[in-house]
């Protein structure tokens, strides 16, 4: 970004966490570089609906940035988009990002003036890459099955956290990664839940994993309208490396409200 242009516009989102359409078209101008958005959230899964933006980005000549990082092997990427990125890690590879662009997009690789030098000094990536789709086929072929297993237990997880008082599930319903689910409870900060499932044996996350070591409160959550303290995240690993997945799924859920009353009475809200 160069100095004197102007700063990138944020599209409101609902409350599910979805940005509309139309709205992002009404935004757009005759100087406007690009529309970069997520296939799906990884904090609370929602899906954006890609291949309306797409259509909107074809209509005003606009390139159109997706974001597969969360939502890449989990789901099908939709069409229609001019550049994607993605980390081969989401769908079990090795840590390599992932720049893909499509033939007929105008594109300048940065510092392409150097690019002998970095030549030079640039790890075999051809290796990484033979890795990466290696991993991306296995994936692909019980991709269905997977996904269809991970949507019944996040739906079970999403299930046993509503009938829990004062907890809201955040994200939406049905149209959403199926390997994540999210909710806050209200009254609790998030790093306590955290840790009070730590000690039953579980690993969950909290918020946003971009503030994640400033402890601040989710930009996603807060652009939602939702609760923004004591938010827990999980994320379902593949079935294939957690054969007894859907038995921890079920003692997740059973010590779920264990977990949020033991972490409102360390805080001394236990009655409130």
């Amino acid at each position: 970004m160069l100095t004197n242009d102007p700063p990138p516009q944020i599209v409101p989102v609902d409350r599910f966490g979805r940005v509309d359409p139309a709205e992002v078209g009404s935004r757009l101008t005759g100087t406007s570089a690009a529309v970069v958005a997520q296939v799906a959230n990884g904090e609370v899964g929602t899906a954006q609906r890609v291949e309306e933006l797409a259509s909107v980005c074809r209509v005003r000549g606009v390139p159109l940035v997706l974001d597969a990082t969360a939502s890449g092997g989990h789901v099908r990427t939709p069409q229609g988009w001019d550049v994607l990125v993605a980390d081969a890690q989401s769908w079990g590879g090795p840590p390599l990002g992932i720049l893909a662009v499509r033939p007929g997009t105008r594109f300048l690789l940065p510092y392409a003036a150097e690019a002998e030098e970095r030549r030079a000094v640039a790890p075999p990536w051809p290796p990484l890459v033979i890795a990466a789709e290696a991993a991306l086929l296995a994936t692909a072929a019980n991709g269905e099955s997977d996904a269809a297993l991970h949507r019944r237990l996040t739906d079970r997880i999403r299930a046993a956290a509503r009938a829990v008082p004062d907890v809201e599930v955040v994200g939406d319903p049905v149209d959403r990664l199926p390997h994540v689910a999210s909710f806050s409870a209200l009254f609790v900060d998030g790093e306590v839940l955290v840790e009070e499932f730590d000690q039953r044996g579980f690993a969950v996350a909290s918020g946003s994993a971009c503030v994640s070591t400033r402890l601040e409160p989710s930009h996603v959550l807060a652009a939602m309208g939702a609760l923004t303290h004591g938010n827990v995240r999980i994320t379902l690993p593949w079935p294939a490396c957690a054969p007894a997945l859907e038995e921890d799924v079920e003692r997740f859920c059973a010590t779920l409200p264990e977990a949020v009353a033991a972490a409102r009475t360390r805080l001394g809200v236990a009655d409130l």
